[in-house]
């Protein structure tokens, strides 16, 4: 295979992990009362808390929810 396809296929498996980690840090905010929902929107990862629309990036997103748990739990 070609170097640039490997690379290409490891960065996507990446992100997925990366989005799977979000999906359940969010879901278990949503479970745990701190949020009311979550998701990409318009290219940023938004997160409804305290009747506002927090955007961030997805990075920005997983800190943000795994500081907010931890804060509870």
């Amino acid at each position: 295979m070609d170097e640039d396809i490997i690379r290409q296929k490891l960065n996507q498996e990446l992100d997925g992990i990366s989005i799977n980690k979000l999906t359940q840090l969010g879901n278990q905010a949503v479970q745990l009362g701190l949020i009311a929902g979550h998701g990409y929107h318009k290219g940023k990862y938004e997160i409804l808390r305290q009747g506002k629309a927090l955007m961030m990036s997805p990075d920005e997103a997983q800190t943000y929810l795994e500081k907010l748990i931890q804060d509870v739990t």
